[in-house]
C-alpha cells in the first residue's frame, strides 16, 4: 500500500500537476470568515457563487499588510467609501454605491483619465504634469477584437468578458462585490453603483465586501477594500416625527397640554417598493381615548391632562410575496385506490406562487405632557413721555399678556419692517402677577416702522407673538411751534420792506428830475433812478452821488 501511495505521488509530479487548488473567490474575498452551514444562501439574480475559480494571472491577490499597497497608486493611497439605503424590508432592492477618494490635488476628469487638479499643492509641491494616469490614450480599439491575443484582458477575475459600452475607455476600474457566499463583478469609473433585490436574502445583519481593482497595462491590480454593514427586515421600516407649537425642545419627548401635537410617520422605502400598497395607521395614544385607525401617514392628537403616557402605533402594508407553504398533506393513496381523475398537488408548484403578504411596522414611545405658555398677546402700546427736548432713542412701553404656564424670561428682537433683518436683541427677566400680565419697555433707534418679536419661555415651553409698530418723531407741537414762529419773521420782514418801498414811492413822486423833457425820459433810466432813491438809506455812503445831480449848476 506505501509503494501504491508513493507511484501516485511520483506520477503527479512528473505530469506536472499543480500541488496547490487553484484560488477561489471566497479565497480572495471572503475576509469574513463564515462557518459552512451560515454559507448557504438562495441564489442571487445576477450573482455567481463564490466557489468559482479566481484568475490570478490577470488579478494578482495581495495580502493585507503586503507592501505592494503603498505602490498601488501614484501619490499616495486610495480610500473607498462604501454607502447603502439600508434598512430594506424583504422583497425590495437595496442599493449599494461606492466612491474613490483620490489623494490631494487628484480628481478624475471628464474621459475618466486622472489627472492633477491646477494650482492645488500636495504633498510633493506643485507639479508640472498633467495626467496621473492617462488611459484614454493607452486604450486601443483593436483591444475589442474578439478572439484575438490583445483582448484576453478584458475579462473579469472570473474570465468572463466585460461589456461593450459606448465610451469604453473612459471604464478604468473594476469592482468586485461579494456578499452572502456570491459575488457581482461590474466595471465603472470612481463611483459604482448595485441595485440587488433582496426576496431570497437572509435576514438580518449582513456584511457587504467591495475590492476595486485598476488598469495596470493590461493587468489589474487592487487599490482599495471596503466594507459595510446592512440590514434586511421583514418589518416595514418606520420613523415617526412628533412636534407642536411652542414646545422648546422637541427631542426630548416632552410636550405641551392642550395644544395639538402632530405626529407624521416616514417610512423607508428608497426603492419604492411599498407605492401601490394599501397602508393603514392604527394608533393608541395611552390616554385612553381609544383607536385611531387612519390612511393618512399625519395625524393630530392633543393631550389635556398631565402625565406620562405610552404612544404605540402599527403600520400595515398588503405587498406581493411567495405564498407560505401548506402543511404537510396526507400520504399520497397507492394507485389502486386513488379515485378517477385524482392527481397530487406537487408542493413546489403552490409557493411559487405569488400571494398578498401583510408586512407590519411597530413604532412606541414614552412621552411626557406638562403644562407650558400656550399663547402671547400684545395689548397695548404706548409712546413713554420724555422732557423736551426728545432723546434720538425714543422709547415705547408694551403690555403683554399670556395664557397657561407663568414664563420666567421674555425677550424682544426689534427688527426692520419685513422681520426678517434683526437690529436688536434683548432677553430679561419676566416679572408677571397672576392674571400673566407684564409690561415690558424698549428703546428704538429713532423714529420709523419696525417689527417687534415678543417670546415668553419656560423650561419645557417657548411662546412668541410679533407686531408693526410705528415710532413718532421729535414732537410734534414743538415743530410746530418752530414753523409758526419761521411763519411769523417772514411775515413781519415782508411788512417792513412793503412800508419802506411805499415811502420811497412816495418821496420819489414829489421829487421832480432835472432836464427840458422829463416825459421823454427813457423806462431804463427811470427804473435806475427809483432803484437809486430806494437803496439810499441803506447805502448812505452813495447818497447823492447820481451824476445827473452833480451836473445841476448851483449844486454842491
Amino acid at each position: 500500500m506505501e509503494s501504491l501511495f508513493g507511484v501516485l505521488g511520483f506520477l503527479l509530479l512528473a505530469s506536472g500537476l499543480p500541488l496547490q487548488a487553484a484560488k477561489r473567490f471566497r479565497d480572495v474575498l471572503g475576509h469574513e470568515q463564515y462557518p459552512s452551514h451560515m454559507r448557504v444562501h438562495s441564489q442571487l439574480r445576477g450573482w455567481s457563487s463564490d466557489e468559482n475559480e479566481w484568475n490570478e494571472n490577470l488579478y494578482p491577490v495581495w495580502k493585507r499588510g503586503d507592501g505592494k499597497w503603498k505602490n498601488s497608486w501614484e501619490g499616495g493611497r486610495v480610500q473607498a467609501v462604501l454607502t447603502s439605503d439600508s434598512p430594506a424590508l424583504v422583497g425590495s432592492n437595496i442599493t449599494f454605491v461606492v466612491n474613490l477618494v483620490f489623494p490631494r490635488c487628484q480628481k478624475e476628469d471628464a474621459n475618466g483619465n486622472i489627472v492633477y487638479e491646477k494650482n492645488c499643492r500636495n504633498d510633493l509641491g506643485f507639479t508640472t504634469d498633467r495626467y496621473v494616469y492617462n488611459w484614454t490614450a493607452e486604450a486601443e480599439d483593436g483591444d475589442w477584437e474578439g478572439g484575438s491575443s490583445q483582448s484576453q484582458h478584458l475579462t473579469f477575475p472570473d474570465r468572463k468578458p466585460f461589456p461593450r459600452p459606448h465610451g469604453w475607455k473612459k471604464w478604468s476600474f473594476v469592482y468586485v462585490f461579494h456578499t452572502l457566499g456570491q459575488y457581482f463583478q461590474k466595471l465603472g469609473r470612481c463611483s459604482a453603483r448595485v441595485s440587488v433585490n433582496t426576496v431570497n436574502m437572509t435576514l438580518g445583519h449582513q456584511v457587504m465586501e467591495v475590492t476595486v481593482f485598476r488598469r495596470y497595462g493590461r493587468r489589474y491590480i487592487p487599490i482599495a477594500q471596503v466594507k459595510d454593514v446592512y440590514v434586511i427586515t421583514d418589518q416595514i421600516p418606520i420613523f415617526v416625527t412628533m412636534s407642536q407649537k411652542n414646545d422648546r425642545n422637541a427631542s426630548d419627548e416632552t410636550f405641551l397640554r392642550d395644544l395639538p401635537i402632530v405626529f407624521d410617520v416616514l417610512i423607508h422605502d428608497p426603492s419604492h417598493f411599498l407605492n401601490d400598497s394599501a397602508i393603514s395607521y392604527k394608533w393608541n395614544f395611552g390616554d385612553n381615548t381609544g383607536l385611531f385607525v387612519s390612511n393618512n401617514h399625519t395625524l393630530n392628537h392633543t393631550y389635556v391632562v398631565n402625565g406620562t403616557f405610552n404612544l404605540n402605533l402599527t403600520v400595515k402594508a398588503a405587498v406581493s410575496g411567495p405564498c407560505p407553504s401548506p402543511s404537510p398533506t396526507p400520504p399520497t393513496p397507492s394507485p389502486s385506490l386513488m379515485p378517477t381523475g385524482y392527481t397530487s398537488m406537487e408542493l413546489n408548484d403552490i409557493s411559487n406562487e405569488n400571494c398578498q403578504i401583510n408586512r407590519y411596522g411597530y413604532f412606541r414611545a414614552t412621552i411626557t405632557i406638562v403644562e407650558g405658555i400656550l399663547e402671547v398677546n400684545v395689548i397695548q402700546i404706548a409712546d413713554v413721555p420724555v422732557p423736551m427736548p426728545r432723546p434720538d432713542n425714543p422709547l415705547m412701553d408694551f403690555t403683554v399678556t399670556c395664557k397657561g404656564a407663568t414664563p420666567t424670561e421674555v425677550c424682544t428682537i426689534i427688527s426692520d419692517p419685513t422681520c426678517q433683518m434683526a437690529q436688536n436683541r434683548v432677553c430679561s427677566p419676566a416679572a408677571t402677577d397672576e392674571l400673566c400680565l407684564l409690561s415690558v419697555r424698549r428703546a428704538f433707534n429713532g423714529s420709523g416702522t419696525y417689527c417687534v418679536n415678543f417670546t415668553l419661555g419656560d423650561e419645557t415651553s417657548l411662546a412668541l407673538t410679533s407686531t408693526l409698530i410705528s415710532v413718532p418723531g421729535k414732537d410734534p407741537a414743538s415743530a410746530l411751534r418752530m414753523v409758526n414762529g419761521t411763519l411769523i419773521s417772514i411775515g413781519c420782514l415782508a411788512v417792513f420792506v412793503t412800508m419802506v418801498t411805499i415811502l420811497l414811492y412816495k418821496k420819489h413822486k414829489a421829487y421832480q428830475s432835472i432836464g427840458n423833457c422829463p416825459r421823454k425820459m427813457g423806462k431804463g433810466k427811470s427804473l435806475s433812478v427809483f432803484l437809486s432813491h430806494a437803496k439810499a438809506p441803506f447805502f448812505r455812503g452813495n447818497r447823492e452821488k447820481d451824476p445827473l445831480l452833480q451836473s445841476k449848476p448851483g449844486m454842491p
